[in-house]
């Protein structure tokens, strides 16, 4: 990592300040617990959408049944991506307004058409049993601390198929494709049992393509976008793929985004915006073919000075290219982010480009 700024990490935009600061200021000697305030409308309560903890108060709040619907168009003050609660019982909200620190605040307006209705997916992530992946541990836990429940896919389960059945996402975290494929084993490792031998192989591309045309979303992290983009067809390319060290290098900086608010996907994210991009990353551009309007390029990196903090060589070679692309196919999509906007549980400023893509309509099954 050549930088390490938890501010930018976590979107928060900090100034230098070159003289004294005097103020009545009081210390704070313990920590204080966020409490959220709870005031219900008369079409009940909104929560904002740009808080990561408003994920986690939605997910509570379907461990309990409630029906929850989301903005997807401006209305008033509330935002694409706000959450409407029509209706919760009281006890509940103040609870989970207490666990979270997220207000819910009074909707006294009917949204109509503006919300709709939107439901907990099903989620599987990929594990792999050879050498552990520390990416996917780190985001097990993240989505552990935002209380949305997953599955842990194994390559059993995979190769076997019909993954739509149980899944409507299937998450895979950043990795090499010949480790994926299992194409990857050291000679001189001892055997494995078979069933800890990893890899899906050429069976677990045809059931990831199956899933995502019968309609699931298929996401995958930085070098994990191989497999899409060399087993799954879809047609954009890593334009950073090859690069000796010497042209281009970006070892764990913060870069400058832009980023399209208005798609589902970055729903409640900022225009302007950081991403944290390490070794191994990828940046997209459309290959021309006939299935050029079935991507969606959502985060794109500025056209110049991209670097904010870190190191970056060569920004001539990503100024203006997509850093997260979403490509339908068939009846689903496969959603590439580039960087990894989970990395460690520490980037909050992009978590939502992962939490708004497991949140969604309810899917017809």
């Amino acid at each position: 990592m050549s930088t390490d700024n938890m501010a930018e990490f976590m979107g928060v935009r900090v100034d230098p300040v070159r003289t004294p600061v005097t103020a009545g200021l009081t210390p704070i000697p313990a920590w204080l617990e966020p409490h959220g305030t709870v005031a219900k409308g008369r079409f009940g309560y909104v929560l904002d959408g740009r808080l990561n903890d408003a994920f986690r108060a939605v997910n509570l709040l379907w461990d309990e049944g409630v029906q929850v619907r989301r903005f997807h168009a401006k209305q008033g003050a509330h935002r694409p991506g706000d959450f409407w609660i029509p209706d919760a019982p009281q006890a509940l909200v103040e609870h989970v307004a207490q666990e979270t620190g997220v207000p819910f605040v009074a909707l006294d307006d009917d949204p109509g058409a503006a919300a709709a209705p939107v439901s907990r997916l099903r989620v599987a992530m990929y594990q792999r049993f050879y050498g552990g992946n520390m990416d996917e541990g780190w985001t097990r836990w993240l989505l552990e601390q935002f209380s949305f429940p997953y599955t842990s896919l194994f390559d059993a389960e995979l190769k076997a198929g019909n993954l739509n059945r149980k899944y409507d996402v299937v998450i895979i975290p950043e990795d090499n494709l010949s480790t994926l494929k299992g194409g990857d084993r050291d000679e001189d490792e001892p055997d494995y049992p078979p069933e800890y031998r990893s890899g899906f192989g050429d069976e677990g591309i045809a059931a990831l393509k199956a899933f995502v045309e019968a309609g699931g979303t298929l996401i995958t992290f930085s070098r994990a976008g191989d497999l899409a983009m060399e087993e799954l067809g879809v047609p954009v390319r890593n334009v950073v793929a090859g690069l000796p060290g010497r042209s281009f290098w970006s070892p764990g900086s913060t870069l400058k985004v832009k980023v399209d608010a208005s798609d589902p996907v970055a729903y409640g994210m900022p225009e302007d915006a950081l991403a944290t991009y390490l070794a191994g990353g990828q940046v997209y551009e459309t290959v021309a073919s006939a299935k050029n309007e079935a991507v969606r390029r959502i985060v794109t990196y500025v056209d110049r000075d991209v670097l904010q903090s870190g190191w970056l060589l060569g920004e001539e070679h990503i100024a203006g290219k997509a850093a997260v692309v979403a490509v339908a196919k068939g009846k689903g999509q496969v959603l590439l982010l580039g960087f990894r906007a989970q990395h460690r549980a520490q980037t909050h400023g992009t978590f939502k480009l992962l939490f708004n893509a497991l949140v969604g309509p309810p899917p017809a099954r």
